[in-house]
């Protein structure tokens, strides 16, 4: 069978392998040296832009619109710039057996790649509900949504079922971001989940009631403290309804289910040392095993900020951990030294004319301030997030640039404050002047 060398292989096809190809071409790599090797048919791109624009009727996102590097405002790297650059994108090729000791990846198609430098990028993939044995989990018309050609078959459905109900099993990202977009199609939408609120992982009460309350201004059913444990379908084996727990029926002639993701590390159990769920690794992205760096999703890495380790699943560490891993890379070759990675945990979302920004921890006593009202017609608000008399986290609904920034300052410099009554009453003011 072929086989083929590369000095650098960045396996995974997603954010991370763009932004780290990026930044192979700005540390000077020579031409024929990188390879990423992808399961999927296209270049990287901004997998955000799924669960988004990709979905609107209007003002819609395609490809090569969103490919990487436009999601933190650099250039679009079309497929032209990694021929341009000598790397090798190596697409529709999955690789079904990693050897670390021998430095070989072997791919479904039996081809094998040789290596001398890996980063493993494979990144997430979703919890299926036909992981748990729900009935029916298989049917036509029943959506995850995490690739391109995922986005593109519910575009289909979406247009085949035009005005028809759907059913959005989830409530946290995926979920909200998806009802939204079903809505803005003209979808009759019902969100369903087990929490007592929606983004339980991130909101607090206060956060989700203006959320909660916003989509179902917008027509949006919210139905919380169950779960999907069937599916009805019809002769064709499309899906006809969702049974829910408490014994309620709701019909759907689409369902789209965001119910959490997984490491994709499978590929390295028993060769590299994992921790938290993840590929455990030092502040320069290095596993234990020699010449191989983990990133993104699958990364477990020290959290300088907080004295702890984490893995975190969200784009902007996907961009910045790879650029961390190839700086990392090029210094250990050239003898340098580079500052261990200093992350700033930081999340945001967008829907209907909603955006929010999370910077810090969400951890500790919480303090609401602003306009959460709703129907408001500015609705802004925030929270902060306050441990040992100090920021340690900033929540803003619909913030200008300025006071994201402000919020994003205050989760790093995690001031001090006198009282959570003042904090309250200061809002964003208090952002503002640290």
């Amino acid at each position: 069978m072929v086989e083929t060398s590369f000095k650098y292989v960045i396996l995974g096809g997603g954010v991370s392998a763009g932004y780290a190809a990026r930044e192979f071409a700005k540390q000077g790599v020579k031409p024929d040296e990188v390879a990423i090797i992808s399961k999927e048919a296209v270049a990287p791109y901004e997998r955000p832009a799924l669960s988004k624009a990709y979905l609107f009727p209007e003002g819609t996102a395609r490809l090569p619109g969103f490919h990487v590097c436009v999601g933190s405002g650099g250039e679009r790297l079309l497929p032209e710039w990694y021929t341009e650059k000598g790397i090798h994108l190596i697409l529709s090729t999955e690789i079904v057996k990693a050897d670390l000791a021998s430095k070989k990846l072997i791919s479904a198609a039996g081809e094998t790649f040789k290596y001398h430098t890996l980063i493993i990028a494979t990144g997430s993939t979703v919890i299926r509900l036909s992981d748990f044995g729900v009935q029916g989990a298989d049917a036509k018309n029943v959506f995850y949504l995490r690739e391109i050609d995922e986005a593109d078959k519910l575009v289909e459905a979406i247009k085949a079922k035009k005005n028809g109900k759907a059913v959005v099993v989830g409530g946290g990202y995926i979920g909200l971001e998806l009802s939204a977009a079903l809505r803005i199609n003209n979808f009759d939408v019902s969100m369903v989940f087990p929490e007592p609120w929606c983004m339980p992982r991130l909101f607090t009460a206060g956060i989700a009631a203006f959320y909660e309350a916003y989509y179902a201004n917008k027509g949006i059913n919210i139905i919380k403290g169950t779960v999907a444990v069937g599916f009805g379908t019809n002769e064709n084996g499309e899906v006809t309804d969702v049974k829910l727990k408490d014994g309620r029926v709701l019909e759907a002639d689409i369902v789209v289910v965001g119910v959490g993701a997984k490491p994709l590390t499978t590929l390295f159990k028993g060769q590299v040392e994992e921790e938290k769920g993840g590929i455990k690794t030092d502040g320069f992205f290095k596993t234990n095993v020699p010449d191989v760096y983990a990133v993104g999703d699958v990364a477990t890495f020290p959290m300088k900020l907080y004295g702890d380790i984490r893995r975190v699943e969200h784009v902007d560490h996907a961009r910045k951990s790879a650029e961390q891993a190839v700086k990392a890379i090029f210094a250990s070759e050239q003898g340098k030294s580079i500052s261990e990675y200093d992350y700033l945990p930081y999340f945001y979302s967008r829907a209907f004319d909603l955006s929010w920004q999370f910077y810090g921890d969400n951890v500790g006593e919480t303090v609401l301030y602003g306009d959460s009202s709703p129907t408001s017609p500015t609705h802004k608000f925030g929270s902060y997030w306050v441990q040992d008399g100090k920021v340690i986290g900033a929540f803003l609904e619909s913030g200008t640039p300025e006071e994201n920034k402000a919020i994003a300052k205050v989760a790093r410099v995690q001031p001090a404050v006198a009282s959570l009554d003042q904090l309250a009453t200061e809002g964003l003011a208090f952002a503002s002047k640290i």
